[in-house]
């Protein structure tokens, strides 16, 4: 199916950045928005980030200028890529790196500061995928995954093999994705278990009713216990986060279709539009009116 890409910005080059990268790289139409990135959305400021945004299965993705978020931890790796400027993370334990690249393993708490003028790529990625899984196993092998220099030494080599390729653009983090499985035996990703592939096919189908993990287990023939034990095996995650990953994603993109959060609450399973902000804010270090208007459509709280 046809993915839409929301392409605004601060500035011109911003969008056309965005809009470069959706088109050629990963989404096969765009819907081109105001120029510039709206500041304020239902009082909230929108800090630094202002861009191009877009989700599929399992993927949420932004180019453009990055600002700073709270700390937070998303259910999803993140893949980060800076392309002009500085970010600066810090972990749990109140270490500080500067960071070009770096992935983040999900469930990790984290703090992201970027100077002002920075631009790069992120993408968050559920672990369903062979490369994420990759990149994941990487992180382990590397030493400590809360550490800021596992999250900075993981990603080193990957950069340095696809250095050549790696140009000032937005193409660059598809290129640095595709070499999250190549590599070394140490970031092999075993295949998922086929008990846990069909769950994770059903999830989109049925996520107006209450995803409960007993439901799935019955559908693919096992015990509930034996899925929740699939999923923290296999997706290092339990599975009420990979819910309310699942869940967030699908309110994320209702919004985008023009649905109220009210709306888009209801319909992704959340309790209100309170509920969803928390969970939002708890994954990414911001509020949806934030990040919505930071792709320049502000979000209808009714």
């Amino acid at each position: 199916m046809a993915i839409s890409a929301l392409a605004v910005g601060g500035a011109e080059e911003d969008r056309a950045a965005g809009q470069r990268y959706f088109d050629r790289v990963m989404f096969r139409h765009t819907v081109a928005a105001p120029a510039r990135a709206t500041a304020r959305a239902g009082g909230e400021s929108t800090p630094g980030w202002a861009g191009a945004a877009s989700t599929a299965p399992g993927l949420l993705a932004f180019t453009g200028a990055i600002g700073s978020a709270e700390p937070h931890a998303h259910a999803a790796v993140q893949v980060l890529l800076v392309l002009e400027g500085e970010v600066i993370l810090t972990d749990r334990h109140g270490d500080q790196r500067r960071a070009d690249a770096a992935i983040i393993p999900a469930g990790i708490r984290h703090e992201l500061r970027a100077a002002p003028g920075t631009h790069g790529l992120l993408a968050y990625v559920d672990r369903a995928g062979v490369a994420v899984r990759a990149a994941s196993a990487r992180v382990v092998a590397e030493g400590d995954p809360a550490a800021t220099t596992t999250w900075v030494g993981a990603v080193r080599p990957l950069i340095a093999a696809k250095a050549s390729r790696l140009q000032p653009d937005p193409a660059g983090l598809p290129v640095l994705c595709s070499g999250l499985a190549e590599n070394g035996a140490s970031a092999a990703a075993p295949a998922l278990p086929a008990s846990l592939s069909r769950a994770l096919q059903m999830i989109p189908q049925l996520m107006d009713g209450q995803l409960l993990l007993g439901e799935f287990a019955a559908r693919v023939g096992v015990s509930a216990s034996r899925l929740g034990h699939l999923f923290a095996e296999h997706l290092h995650l339990p599975y009420p986060a990979w819910r309310r990953w699942a869940r967030l994603l699908h309110a994320i993109e209702a919004v985008r279709g023009g649905a109220t959060l009210t709306e888009a609450a209801h319909g992704a399973g959340f309790a209100d539009s309170a509920h969803l902000t928390r969970t939002f804010r708890a994954m990414f270090g911001l509020t949806p009116s934030q990040a919505m208007a930071a792709t320049g459509r502000p979000a209808s709280a009714r």
